[in-house]
């Protein structure tokens, strides 16, 4: 059976998410690995994807990048790869080798897992994230932390998702800038803010 690997990133140390055009999304994107994210172990786990997963608002997002962008290096991964978005309200999906997944969620990746070994990237976005944590889908959760700290509120440090019977090991970090762990398992986003995952 297929994996279900959810990768976060542009995740900072407290746990809060970059939104666009923020600080915080212009210091994420001004970090090495994010303006030539050309990590060959990242590129062979994308391209070893059986399925790219992702909601409604992250797909419009990276389907705009990855068909103007042709030069990025995940341009030829995604454009040619499998690509399922859950979604309730698109209708057509214009982005080659992309399917709607519009029914229960639980039944969906059920259908995806089934037939055979590898992995199934999900790409985002937080509600997305959300509903497959809550159905205890995730059988990996990557974070790709920045080196910073974007909150200042009480037990900041705890708010962060905490794995619910899993453990966290680190995974090795890229050349530069951010470091990463993951865990296996899946974390409980009941108690976080709308950015939190």
């Amino acid at each position: 059976m297929r994996k279900l690997i959810a990768t976060v990133f542009n995740y900072s140390l407290d746990g809060l998410l970059a939104d666009e055009g923020t600080e915080f999304w212009k210091f994420c994107f001004d970090l090495p690995e994010n303006r030539e994210p050309d990590d060959p172990a990242q590129l062979d786990f994308l391209q070893s994807a059986y399925a790219h997963i992702m909601g409604r608002t992250a797909y419009e997002g990276i389907a705009g990048s990855m068909t103007t962008a042709t030069d990025h290096p995940f341009a030829d991964i995604l454009n040619a790869g499998r690509k399922v978005v859950f979604s309730r309200t698109l209708k057509t999906a214009e982005w080659a080798n992309t399917t709607i997944a519009a029914g229960d969620t639980a039944e969906e990746i059920d259908k995806l897992r089934r037939g055979g070994d590898g992995h199934i990237m999900v790409w985002g976005g937080v509600s997305l994230w959300r509903s497959l944590m809550r159905l205890d889908l995730i059988d990996e959760l990557q974070l790709a932390c920045s080196p910073t700290l974007r909150a200042r509120a009480p037990g900041c440090s705890t708010a962060s998702p905490s794995p619910t019977g899993s453990t966290w090991s680190p995974a090795p970090p890229p050349a530069t800038g951010s470091s990463s762990c993951s865990t296996a398992g899946t974390a409980n986003p009941a108690a976080h803010s709308a950015r939190r995952l």
